[in-house]
């Protein structure tokens, strides 16, 4: 019971970052159709602008500096760079923010190194808030998922309960209707992608102490966030939230367990030997197959469900 109470908390934790850092690429991706490869990006360079802020003047000034800093980097990305680009296509749009990804990651080196940074946890947050059994539950991780869940209410709300949501909405689904009504939708894709942003910095700020700040951080965290992101469903905020609790539970209870194939089938009276067809994959554990599950979730979704647990469209 120890393990699992533990393992659910820490993949709620792990499940609100990464719904932190897709929220803000779903809009992105689902409103003007941009894969963003440069996404994860922003997550890291937040990381990295929270550690240089809290050096000087300390972690809370940095938890709101350094998403502001990522939203506006995010703007000036939007405006000189993808809208110019826009009118080739979304393969030039593809090809652009991906070769922004490889310019962030070695600016990132150029300034602060190859090796990870001592971003700590604040020492205000840095104590056990609560024993589960026998073991301690950070008071910063407490920190991260009411973070996340103010964020995720916050948006929640601003697209569902605002004059700017309503025209935000408006504007993904039916842009020349929003354009003849009088609203100004470049300016909504720019607000929306520096918000998208700014939402990835943000993860950064309360991710890359929780984690590690390297300069590979955004190569190991894209990934899974595209995953989420089409698990989930385009334009779908709440598909977003589902999916990134679900693949932060399938990651962390996969490590773990240590159980296998052939281990279930000897519960049920099967015995695996080396002479046993595919006894090798059979006792592949779950661990090493762990990283591997949210992926074989994005085939079967692909196959079966096109547009995701909750989305609505299928392109």
């Amino acid at each position: 019971m120890e393990v699992f109470v533990v393992s659910l908390l820490n993949g709620l934790v792990y499940g609100m970052l990464l719904f932190m850092l897709a929220s803000g690429l779903t809009l992105i991706l689902s409103m003007m159709g941009v894969l963003n490869f440069a996404h994860a990006s922003a997550y890291m360079l937040g990381a990295y602008f929270a550690y240089t802020i809290s050096t000087y003047i300390g972690f809370w000034p940095a938890l709101i500096i350094a998403p502001l800093l990522c939203g506006l980097i995010g703007a000036a990305i939007e405006m000189w760079g993808l809208r110019r680009v826009h009118r080739n296509g979304h393969i030039a749009e593809l090809l652009f923010t991906f070769g922004l990804a490889l310019i962030i990651e070695k600016v990132v080196q150029m300034s602060w190194g190859l090796l990870p940074v001592p971003y700590r946890v604040p020492e205000l947050l840095d104590f056990p808030l609560f024993k589960i059994y026998g073991t301690q539950f950070p008071a910063y991780r407490a920190f991260m998922l009411a973070i996340s869940a103010v964020m995720f209410g916050a948006i929640w709300l601003g697209l569902t309960r605002t004059r700017v949501g309503l025209v935000i909405q408006a504007a993904l689904t039916h842009p020349d209707m929003a354009s003849a009504l009088g609203h100004n939708v470049p300016r909504i894709f720019t607000l929306v992608f520096a918000a998208g942003t700014a939402l990835a910095g943000l993860a950064g700020v309360i991710g890359g102490n929780y984690q590690v700040t390297e300069p590979a951080m955004a190569f190991t965290m894209g990934p899974i966030v595209f995953v989420v992101v089409v698990f989930g469903g385009l334009g779908s905020l709440t598909g977003c939230f589902i999916a990134s609790i679900l693949m932060g539970l399938i990651q962390t209870f996969a490590v773990v367990f240590d159980v296998s194939l052939a281990d279930l089938l000897a519960k049920f009276g099967f015995t695996v030997t080396s002479s046993t067809p595919f006894a090798e994959v059979l006792n592949v554990t779950l661990p090493r197959v762990g990283a591997l599950l949210p992926f074989l979730l994005l085939v079967l979704i692909l196959v079966f469900r096109p547009r995701g647990l909750m989305g609505t469209r299928d392109t």
